[in-house]
């Protein structure tokens, strides 16, 4: 049997190869290295994928062409060709690639999912992402909410005053406050806390981190998409297994509210949700998935974003100088020994800070590539031909790393080359990505950018930290590991201590 399945395997290979060659003789694909057969490209990539790419970008150019076992993939790795892709393509080439272990069909995706909705040009999308924008990201809705936020903060520091002394992962101290920020929008109440003491606590992250590996690891069925259906590594079977895990968890908040209801207006999503008159369906199926992709385009970038910025800065002393000098210039002094609560509205406007955040989504983006896109037809990218199907990458990694835009040495940590800079994250400016653009740009951009200055400020106000093995702040370890999310290689632990300031 295994033998008749590589045969089969080998003959549609080689077919599928033998056409799209008569096919790319006749069209002009974008350059790239020579594949091999059958596999194509893929021995070229190695463990960091984004540098892998950024080196072929060097030889060949701002738009490449890569053979994955039987799918071609596109790479832009310059803001022209990311601008051709992400706005003057963007109505065509906003297509989603969905990856394989996700568990659902694209037709059920596109009737209820907004990130990993393959179309998103029909009125079902529209709706959906009207209602996100409007309503659950709104600036008023953002703001109404600032006050859980800083709550959520100050038990962070409550519970890290506890903690003096001892080592912390920075990872997750972050995924704590901000996981719970989110549960809160979402449901009005914590899920997870920072000792993680419930069993639903610990259930719910061993769940949420489980689903993110899995989301990693390389799976053969994107490369040779005849195995789909056969899901050898299991990965798409295991995904399936958690998410049903995951709505389990929620059904019953869900259910509750469905019978009960809440007088007097929208309060958290979940609200929202019944309000716009979605059908059971759909509001179980946004309770689950909304859930997820809050935690792959929110929690989870904005705690490898907090994890990085704290690294530069113990790396930097020069900047942790300049940033603690302009916490204690404006935020409140503590009261009696204790931190005061950090008011958002100050932070947000904190030039340095910003500037900070700014720089560490530079070299550090949380989506290095982000989610792929895919042509749904043939179409002319640079003058050169993406055929119909390709998948589209943009290396916002090595955009973001480029010495033709960033002439200022590149690869260090100057947040001061955002002080007096128009440059910024809305979409805009295609040198910097961190939350894409166009059509599939983050929706939650503007929360993102209210979280994570607000942790970092805490951090930094509440507490002196140290290294917890004496090791050389300037010889840090900063190795990436590839993912989803670009995450530290090793955790940082860090020691907190009683404040100077």
């Amino acid at each position: 049997m295994v033998l008749y399945l590589l045969f089969l395997l080998a003959f549609v290979i080689a077919v599928s190869r033998f056409l799209s060659t008569s096919s790319a003789s006749k069209h002009r694909l974008p350059p790239g290295p020579k594949p091999w057969p059958i596999i194509g490209n893929i021995p070229h990539l190695g463990k960091q994928v984004h540098v892998s790419l950024q080196r072929f970008s060097q030889l060949y150019g701002p738009l490449i062409s890569l053979r994955l076992g039987s799918q071609l993939v596109v790479i832009a790795s310059s803001p022209a060709a990311a601008a051709e892709i992400l706005r003057t393509h963007d109505r065509l080439l906003s297509a989603r690639y969905v990856a394989t272990v996700v568990p659902y069909d694209t037709v059920e995706l596109d009737r209820k999912a907004i990130v990993w909705a393959s179309n998103c040009n029909n009125d079902r999308w529209k709706a959906f992402r009207a209602m996100f924008r409007n309503q659950m990201f709104s600036a008023r809705a953002i703001e109404s909410q600032a006050a859980v936020r800083e709550r959520k903060v100050a038990r962070m520091v409550e519970f890290l005053q506890g903690k003096l002394g001892e080592p912390v992962k920075i990872a997750e101290l972050a995924f704590a406050a901000i996981f719970d920020s989110l549960s809160n929008l979402m449901f009005s109440r914590d899920c997870i806390g920072f000792e993680s003491s419930s069993e639903t606590a610990n259930r719910l992250k061993s769940l949420i981190w489980r689903m993110m590996e899995l989301g990693t690891k390389t799976n053969f069925a994107d490369y040779f998409p005849v195995l789909k259906k056969l899901d050898p590594q299991g990965l798409r079977r295991e995904m399936f297994r958690l998410c049903n895990e995951l709505y389990s968890v929620w059904q019953p908040e869900v259910k509750e509210r469905r019978e009960r209801g809440r007088p007097g207006g929208a309060e958290d999503f979940l609200d929202i949700f019944f309000e716009n008159g979605l059908d059971d369906d759909q509001i179980d199926w946004l309770s689950l998935g909304f859930l997820q992709e809050l935690f792959s385009a929110g929690t989870d970038t904005s705690m490898a974003t907090i994890e990085w910025a704290m690294a530069e800065l113990i790396r930097n002393k020069g900047a942790m100088d300049e940033l603690r000098d302009e916490l204690k210039t404006k935020l409140s002094p503590p009261l009696d020994g204790k931190p005061a609560l950090i008011d958002e509205s100050v932070v947000a406007q904190l030039p340095y800070l910003s500037a900070i955040v700014k720089e560490t989504l530079r070299l550090h983006p949380p989506a290095p590539l982000l989610l792929p896109h895919r042509a749904p037809e043939t179409c002319k990218v640079m003058n050169y031909t993406v055929p119909e199907g390709t998948h589209i990458v943009v290396n916002v990694w090595a955009i973001s790393r480029d010495p033709k835009v960033w002439e200022d040495d590149p690869m260090s940590f100057k947040p001061e080359r955002f002080i007096g800079s128009s440059v910024d994250f809305r979409g805009q400016d295609f040198e910097f990505l961190p939350f894409s653009a166009g059509r599939r740009m983050c929706p939650g951009v503007s929360l993102a950018t209210r979280q994570i200055p607000l942790v970092l400020a805490a951090l930094v106000r509440s507490f002196d930290w140290s290294l917890s093995d004496g090791e050389d702040p300037t010889e840090l370890d900063m190795s990436e590991k590839f993912g989803t999310t670009l995450e530290k290689e090793r955790p940082l632990l860090l020691v907190p201590n009683r404040s100077s300031l």
